[in-house]
């Protein structure tokens, strides 16, 4: 009897190691896939595109209460090597109760810049309307440097750009015949937060946006042009024509919608414009949450939209994340221990088969987390934290199931909205 309970622990195990290196081999493949078909924003530096043939753009940041990064933001764009007649600044302070408003002033004066730049006050939020859609659609209305823009590219307050990305971009806009174009930033990664859950978390989005569909037409002379697009956006860095915009119906047409960038590319894609969703080749760094705490809530407002508000979606994709992130590794693991603990018994042959299986597996799995991680700039000390992560992750998806199914509100840039499960 324990001779039999023993084999089938060994085959459980190395079936555990099967999955985990055939799930992430195909997460390599991908990867591999994903870094050949589409560039990086630095790809934009090295194209023939001339200074003159630059579009005029017009940068708006969107603000409620970041007096403790407006300035970093500022700053950035006050440095951009773009031509200096053709980008303006324009910063939309909405209902804000903190000092944004006088650091964003010294920032600018010290970097000589309050002549191109608008500051926009809101002090409500209309009816109707989800705070940054209302903001970054008020700014396009009131903005006069908006007007006379070709290009508008809406900037988060907690970014921060590398002083060639705005070049760097409108040159891949220019070359590629874009309309619309967003970047994936590079997070920052100093709060154990960040390092052990924000990993998962991310790839768990992008297993649900990979990046090759999100580009409509955007890899000329591949294949995935051809594939079942998936537009997508992040909201942190999103440069679309003045035109397009206007076609799409602008944050007008996605006021109520929680992940409006999301919304925005996917009305962008139905009006046919071209899209393009590119890595940014470390250009663009943010910072999304200052506690753990606003980790938790923010996450959810997105696994939650992503999901269509469907609190089963939402305990299916946590399901599948502890599986292939926790489980799987957890047990080729214990496959791997057990593999060399019953090596010269009776099951000698079995456990040197489970504890190759296990081996390889766990080499795939950790292999392809330090290419993500390397491209990802993640520090490689979180990687032992992944399996953890994935865990935390799948609690989030969870609690945002639970919340939908109670009726919670959203909390999302100082107003409360209500979300009903579908």
């Amino acid at each position: 009897m324990i001779d039999t309970l023993i084999v089938i622990l060994l085959v459980v195990l190395g079936l555990c190691g099967v999955g985990l290196g055939g799930y992430w081999a195909a997460v390599g493949y991908h990867i591999g896939r994903t870094m050949a078909l589409i560039p990086t924003a630095r790809r934009g530096l090295s194209l023939p595109v001339p200074a003159e043939a630059l579009p005029r753009v017009c940068v708006i940041v969107p603000a409620h209460n970041e007096e403790s990064c407006i300035g970093v933001v500022a700053a950035s764009l006050a440095r951009q090597d773009y031509p200096a007649d053709r980008l303006r600044l324009v910063f939309v302070l909405d209902r804000c109760t903190d000092r944004t408003r006088a650091v964003l002033e010294e920032t600018l004066q010290r970097a000589a810049s309050m002549d191109r730049a608008e500051i926009i006050e809101l002090t409500e939020c209309t009816p109707g309307w989800i705070g940054k859609p209302h903001a970054l659609w008020s700014a396009v209305n009131r903005a006069k440097s908006a007007a006379d823009a070709d290009v508008l590219l809406f900037v988060d307050a907690d970014t921060e750009l590398d002083t060639r990305l705005v070049r760097a971009t409108s040159s891949l806009m220019v070359h590629r015949g874009l309309g619309f174009l967003s970047l994936l930033s590079t997070l920052t990664y100093d709060h154990w937060f960040e390092t052990v859950v924000q990993p998962a978390a991310g790839m768990e989005l992008m297993r649900q946006f990979p990046i090759v569909k999100a580009n409509g037409g955007a890899e000329r002379g591949t294949r995935a042009g051809s594939e079942r697009r998936r537009p997508f956006a992040n909201g942190q860095y999103i440069m679309v024509r003045r035109e397009d915009y206007q076609r799409a119906g602008g944050h007008e047409a996605v006021r109520a919608s929680v992940l409006e960038d999301v919304e925005l590319a996917r009305r962008a894609d139905k009006c046919g414009v071209v899209c393009g969703f590119f890595l940014d080749g470390g250009m663009l760094r943010c910072r999304m949450y200052d506690s753990y705490a606003a980790l938790r809530r923010g996450w959810k407002r997105i696994y939650s939209e992503s999901a269509n508000v469907k609190p089963q979606r939402l305990r299916k994709m946590a399901r599948r994340v502890r599986l292939l992130g926790t489980c799987l590794p957890a047990g080729a693991a214990i496959g791997l221990a057990l593999g060399l603990w019953f090596r010269g018994s009776s099951h000698d042959a079995l456990a040197g088969i489970v504890w190759t299986i296990c081996a390889a597996g766990l080499c795939v799995w950790a292999g392809v987390l330090v290419w993500s991680y390397l491209i990802g700039r993640i520090p490689l000390i979180g990687l032992p934290a992944f399996a953890v992560g994935s865990w935390i992750t799948g609690s989030i998806l969870l609690e945002a199931a639970r919340d939908l199914e109670r009726g919670k509100p959203t909390e999302w840039g100082g107003l409360k909205i209500d979300r009903s499960a579908r």
